[in-house]
């Protein structure tokens, strides 16, 4: 079994979901000895952006060196992806959004013919049977219910974006509020914990 580990927060050592997607880690690999796991760790080893040479070379055009050298980092990151059987994803809320630099991930994932297609009647995802784990935190409550549920889109955008690449189970270990001061903080990391052991066993 093969399991990819991504990490994405800027904040270093004072990460809440780099502490949460490690512990998501641990306990699943506590849990089955077995796990193959990659790790990747965006902001260390930063992909760049999507440009348009790069999706030009994917369609077989000429392209300089600095190119080739894009697509392989892509081709690479799409590798690891495709033979992953769980995705675990450190992903923090930033400006009601993800990280740049998972952005930049994800943009090298939704590749026609590898990930999805078109069919008939639209797209159809190729990801089936993967599982992805989202280790989240947002510094307020932006939770269903919440008055800025309507700008959560951390993990809306997540659960639509791996939802279109045919991927069906979905699960979020979330500490929210962790700018509330250091007892909300403190509640919300160990409740995560917590629901990452169940998650895990």
């Amino acid at each position: 079994m093969k399991l990819l580990h991504i990490d994405s927060s800027i904040a270093g050592v004072g990460s809440v979901t780099r502490e949460l997607s490690a512990e998501i880690v641990a306990l699943l690999k506590g849990a089955d000895k077995s796990w193959n796991v990659i790790y990747r760790d965006l902001v260390a080893e930063p992909l760049s952006h999507l440009t348009g040479g790069y999706l030009a070379a994917l369609q077989g055009a000429p392209a300089d060196q600095a190119v080739q050298a894009d697509v392989g980092a892509g081709l690479a990151v799409m590798e690891d992806f495709l033979a992953a059987d769980v995705i675990v994803i450190g992903a923090p809320m930033y400006n009601f959004g993800v990280p740049s630099q998972l952005k930049a991930w994800t943009g090298r994932l939704a590749v026609r013919g590898k990930t999805f297609s078109y069919g008939e009647h639209g797209p159809v995802g190729l990801c089936k049977g993967k599982k992805v784990i989202v280790a989240s935190a947002r510094g307020g409550i932006f939770s269903a219910g919440s008055p800025l549920a309507a700008l959560d889109h951390q993990e809306s955008y997540l659960l639509s974006f791996f939802g279109f690449l045919g991927i069906a189970e979905i699960s979020f270990v979330r500490a929210e509020g962790v700018a509330l001061g250091p007892v909300v903080r403190a509640k919300a990391i160990a409740a995560a914990k917590e629901h990452a052991a169940k998650l895990a066993a």
